[in-house]
């Protein structure tokens, strides 16, 4: 069998083979850079998905593709039962960019990070709940899924893990109460990202943080789609007043491979014991590799600035849609936006856009998400306006 055989081939084996847990869009990616990608046919498209806010280094960057291949022709994996130094350059690096003291779990996806922060904070207060906010996502396997109050996510998986309470997420009177002894942590993204993007308000956070800090409990900040320089910041959390004691971090870390970390202050950054916690491929010489480099490119002031800059422009020509009538709303931090449109006609748009050679995408009937390369250019938003403009 030939190792590509075109679009059709590609669906006709999709429904065949795999499980249908994905609709996909009909179209093949097989190559991209920078912002860019082409299909199997050749046809180019300006990507402002970055594979969900992954790819936040621009598709296949040079200097992450030079040190998969070094490391690839060196080591790939020997497990977690002996030291490489990729993984542990990769936890001095993330550990140094939070305070003196803190420690890192590596994992392999966001959902796992997570895992290991619900771990951790179960650890540090047996029993105890965890208190999360509507509109949350979490992730998919049993733990970070029980913390993603979503009936449409949950309700086919019944009976989920116990011991998460939900509260509103615009209501710091309703988180306050919530928290008490019986608290283990409070866990929040502070961008929700996959509901449609929704900033987390400053009194909202220091309502958290104060209740945590009344109750000894962990304040955990989700940082998996927010985090790595996509709000204008390295971490989401330097924009806001508050410090939480936990975060993680996964999709842009290693710029297209999967890693994932749960990265612990000095408060807790001892809470897990040898054997409490464990993944095979955890902070493997080769992701880790991958996730050194991609910090080199993001964890750089003028791109981080210049990610402000670009964010408040493609903010304000979406605003200025949203003053034309045609957007009902505009949300969002850097390049981190979502919008909503007066009817549910999203994914018409996303499917135009798509044909005019865009990659958009929709997290609702009527909400548009925005998640380009960090690397993006003022007249890649100025094409992605227009575009706007017109289909709506």
């Amino acid at each position: 069998m030939n190792a590509h055989t075109g679009v059709a081939s590609a669906i006709e084996l999709e429904h065949r083979y795999m499980m249908q847990t994905y609709k996909r869009l009909p179209v093949e990616f097989a190559r991209g850079e920078g912002t860019r990608l082409w299909d199997a046919e050749g046809r180019e498209y300006l990507d402002f998905l970055a594979g969900i806010s992954v790819c936040s280094a621009g598709h296949c960057h040079p200097h992450v593709v030079e040190a998969i291949r070094e490391q690839a022709g060196r080591l790939a994996q020997v497990s977690n039962l002996y030291y490489t130094e990729p993984g542990a350059r990769l936890a001095e690096r993330l550990a140094q960019s939070f305070e003196p003291g803190a420690r890192v779990f590596l994992c392999n996806s966001g959902t796992e990070a997570n895992e290991a922060a619900i771990k951790l904070a179960r650890r540090h207060r047996h029993g105890g709940e965890i208190v999360v906010l509507e509109g949350a996502f979490h992730g998919r396997t049993m733990g970070s899924l029980s913390a993603t109050p979503q009936p449409d996510k949950q309700d086919p998986f019944a009976p989920l893990v116990p011991g998460f309470r939900v509260v509103p997420r615009d209501d710091p009177g309703a988180l306050e109460a919530a928290v008490g002894e019986q608290t283990a942590a409070v866990l929040l993204e502070p961008v929700q990202g996959e509901t449609g993007v929704w900033p987390i308000s400053e009194p909202m956070l220091l309502a958290a943080r104060e209740a945590c800090d009344r109750a000894g409990a962990l304040l955990v900040f989700d940082e998996i789609q927010c985090g790595m320089g996509r709000t204008g910041t390295l971490w989401a959390f330097e924009l806001t007043p508050v410090r939480p004691d936990v975060f993680t971090t996964a999709k842009a870390l290693a710029n297209g491979l999967p890693v994932g970390a749960c990265v612990a202050g000095s408060r807790a950054a001892d809470v897990l014991q040898p054997g409490d916690h464990g993944a095979t491929f955890g902070g493997g010489p080769l992701v880790a590799a991958a996730a050194l480099a991609t910090l080199d490119v993001i964890d750089d002031d003028r791109l981080l600035s210049r990610v402000r800059v670009l964010g408040d422009r493609f903010w304000a020509g979406l605003e200025a849609l949203r003053g034309a009538g045609r957007l009902a709303d505009v949300r969002g931090r850097g390049l981190m936006l979502a919008a909503d449109l007066p009817e549910p006609r999203a994914p018409d748009v996303v499917r135009a856009a798509l044909d005019s050679g865009i990659v958009l995408n929709a997290t609702g009937p009527s909400t548009l998400r925005f998640r380009p390369p960090l690397i993006v250019s003022e007249a890649e938003i100025d094409r992605v306006l227009a575009f706007l403009g017109e289909a709506l």
